[in-house]
């Protein structure tokens, strides 16, 4: 496909790998760019220097496109995207903060930003900030979400409309068929991060990636919402907060409770009661653990068929 998207990203298919924190490094994000998607690097589990390992061996492994997701309310970001100019690294894509803080440092190096939104209002802000395009990522998806709950049927029509820029929609994407949905509805790529997640060079631990497979519908949903919004799997942890919520446990208490390196825990160690499981709604559709280029190839291929007999 040759459209805005593909063009920015000088890649052949659409198709964005989601950074997801414990999942996205190297390997992973080198598989989807050599297999001609976007790979991107989650730079939110990594310190400085893990980084810039990331980001080396992943220039070693692939000679086509690649880009680093960098949450800016994480810490030590400054450093992060010191390292990206210091690295040359051709995209990046901001989430969870201020697109403007960083985007114009950014591009005057000849990076391109892409950021993350849950609205057309924060769309219009990163398209003023100077971003070459925006993820509009419906509250479906895993992971961090907007306060909005705005499903990604609606926003990525909405965000189409409001901006001259591309966009990328996110949220509930793991077939080809959902992604001509999303394409129909506005959008000129996707981002996958689900079903990424249950990929073979993904570095989330195995028991995640089978719980993420095992997981039926219903089996996610929204918690911590005093603080930020996530998607999470239902386990012990899970419990933990709805019970703490329904009891009006304060801010500080829920804090308290979410403790340090429970993402960690959880999707990168494997402990599948007391860690935080981050994942979206369509895990329920991911059926097998794949290789990422296998992956990639089935979306495609599913989307190519599925533009030929879209109502089959």
């Amino acid at each position: 496909m040759n459209n805005r998207v593909t063009r920015l990203f000088n890649i052949d298919y659409p198709i964005v790998q989601a950074g997801m924190i414990w999942a996205s490094g190297w390997r992973l994000a080198s598989a989807v760019s050599n297999a001609g998607g976007l790979g991107l690097i989650g730079s939110g589990s990594m310190y400085p220097e893990i980084l810039r390992e990331h980001i080396r061996k992943c220039k070693a492994a692939t000679s086509k496109s690649f880009g680093v997701n960098v949450p800016l309310l994480y810490p030590e970001i400054d450093k992060h995207i010191a390292i990206i100019i210091e690295e040359k690294v051709p995209v990046v894509f901001t989430s969870a903060g201020n697109p403007k803080t960083w985007t114009g440092i950014l591009k005057e190096q000849g990076i391109k930003v892409v950021h993350v939104v849950s609205s057309s209002k924060f769309a219009l802000k990163a398209q003023e900030a100077g971003c070459d395009a925006v993820v509009a990522e419906g509250f479906e998806a895993g992971g961090h979400n907007g306060r909005e709950e705005t499903t990604t049927m609606v926003l990525v029509p909405l965000v189409a409309s409001a901006v001259d820029i591309p966009v990328i929609a996110a949220g509930g994407i793991a077939t080809g068929r959902q992604m001509l949905a999303s394409m129909v509805l506005g959008a000129e790529g996707v981002q996958v991060g689900s079903r990424f997640v249950a990929s073979d060079e993904a570095s989330s631990h195995i028991k995640f990636k089978e719980a993420v497979i095992q997981a039926a519908e219903g089996d996610t949903m929204l918690s911590l919402k005093q603080l930020t919004p996530v998607r999470l799997l239902k386990n012990n942890f899970f419990v933990q907060v709805q019970q703490a919520e329904q009891q009006a446990a304060s801010t500080d208490a829920l804090k308290e409770l979410l403790g340090k390196g429970r993402a960690r825990k959880g999707m990168f160690e494997g402990n599948l009661e007391e860690g935080e499981l981050e994942i979206g709604q369509v895990s329920a559709s991911i059926r097998s653990m794949q290789p990422a280029a296998v992956i990639l190839k089935e979306i495609w291929n599913e989307f190519e068929t599925a533009l030929q007999q879209p109502l089959k």
